[in-house]
């Protein structure tokens, strides 16, 4: 055992000694070095400028003639001749452990609190736990969210992935706060942890949500990992990468419930697009790589539950939709991955409805497994499906009037329109 400890810790140091000057091109962020040893996909590299300083980076692309890397703190000073790449031999990695709930931290995992940088119990790639199709456990248990429109007809199962599909300047942030502040799952005495990931949000959205947990004393429940919309653009990147390894750990190692919000994961597949176009990838739809798709299903699979394990990882990715438009690459692609989706209308927002959930486009999918007697109330089911019902028949008498006017309605018409 000892002799086998020696020589993987004496292989990982050889690897980790690795070390090449000069480049053969830079791209934006991106670094291109020739003629290496095998180099291993997601390896961490330290890249270092003429004057000393080490920025770290990961390896995008690898093969037998070229390296390419992405820098995390960008390029600029960087010169061609003079940079030098060490490879470090492992992926990103970084330490977690419980301490970290009531922290912040910037997209790498590194805290921005002014706190004293995080030790952790475990140290563990941001590239995740991949679980087992045959060792998941089905979502049965009612997450209450405090919100009617989720509750009632969009139940949020415990282990599910539900998307919330927003527009520009819909309340999505304001309906993120609130439900970290009032989720809670019912007659459990396990312990409950939000982590909240923030992808290329403003300053101001930065502060709504730190001063949001704060006032409410939620704040020591949750953990948040912020890429502000000056930071890095490659940095969107590895974000909610990083937040799910601490969701990780909190559901797998210390066997909490664990809800991770994400917001905004269009900013994160415009980055993927960026960083796709400098590569020189060929785009498919409206510019996106190929692989959006299956990259999206590697972040959102990572959420779930696992036999034997009293843990639970709950995913909410909300996205803001362009132009408001849902069959858009990012909420199609993200729909067929995820359980249901929660869509926002604007004209609901403009009538002053908060929050503005549209009743027919939206679906819980796990819905109907986690209601009913023993879990919600025992009419829940009957209650969700006439309120859906109503919302269909309304639409038909919207539809009506506008041919035949709303003076030769019935009074049945009457109260639904007013409904």
């Amino acid at each position: 055992m000892n002799s086998k400890g020696t020589t993987e810790r004496g292989n990982k140091e050889l690897l980790k000694a690795r070390e090449y000057i000069g480049l053969g091109k830079i791209e934006g962020p991106l670094i291109f070095i020739s003629n290496t040893h095998p180099i291993g996909y997601n390896e961490i590299i330290e890249c270092i400028d003429s004057e000393g300083n080490i920025r770290p980076g990961m390896v995008l692309e690898t093969s037998t003639e070229v390296v390419v890397a992405q820098i995390f703190e960008g390029t600029s000073g960087l010169r061609i001749p003079d940079t030098k790449v060490r490879f470090q031999g492992e992926p990103l990695k970084i330490p977690v452990s419980k301490k970290m709930l009531g922290r912040v931290f910037n997209g790498l995992g590194k805290p921005i609190d002014g706190g004293p940088p995080e030790k952790g119990e475990e140290e563990l790639s941001v590239n995740g736990m991949p679980i087992n199709p045959t060792s998941r456990k089905y979502p049965r248990d009612f997450i209450q969210t405090g919100i009617s429109a989720i509750d009632g007809m969009n139940t949020l199962i415990r282990g599910q992935k539900l998307p919330i599909f927003s527009g520009n300047g819909l309340p999505h942030n304001e309906l993120a706060a609130q439900i970290a502040r009032q989720a809670k799952i019912r007659g459990t005495q396990t312990e409950f942890a939000v982590v909240f990931a923030a992808m290329g949000v403003k300053h101001d959205v930065a502060r709504y949500f730190i001063r949001s947990f704060e006032e409410t004393g939620v704040l020591e429940n949750v953990a948040l990992f912020l890429s502000l919309a000056d930071d890095p653009s490659i940095e969107r990147l590895v974000t909610p990468r990083t937040a799910l390894t601490l969701a990780e750990y909190l559901a797998f190692y210390e066997n909490m419930h664990v809800l991770v919000i994400m917001t905004d994961m269009t900013n994160y597949c415009e980055s993927l697009r960026e960083i796709s176009t400098i590569r020189g990838e060929i785009p498919s739809r409206k510019g996106y790589p190929g692989y959006l798709y299956s990259d999206l299903a590697e972040i959102y699979e990572r959420s779930g539950m696992v036999k034997d394990s009293d843990g639970s990882i709950t995913l909410l990715p909300i996205l803001t939709m362009p132009n408001d438009d849902i069959s858009h690459p990012i909420p199609d692609l993200t729909g067929y991955i995820t359980e249901g989706q929660i869509v926002f209308e604007r004209e609901m927002y403009a009538r002053g409805i908060y929050p503005p959930i549209a009743g027919l486009p939206s679906l819980s999918r796990l819905m109907k497994d986690g209601i009913g007697e023993g879990m919600t109330r025992e009419d829940h089911p009957h209650l969700a499906s006439q309120l859906f019902a109503a919302y269909s028949y309304v639409k038909d008498v919207r539809n009506l009037a506008s041919v035949i006017g709303e003076e030769e309605l019935t009074p049945l018409d009457h109260t639904y329109l007013e409904f």
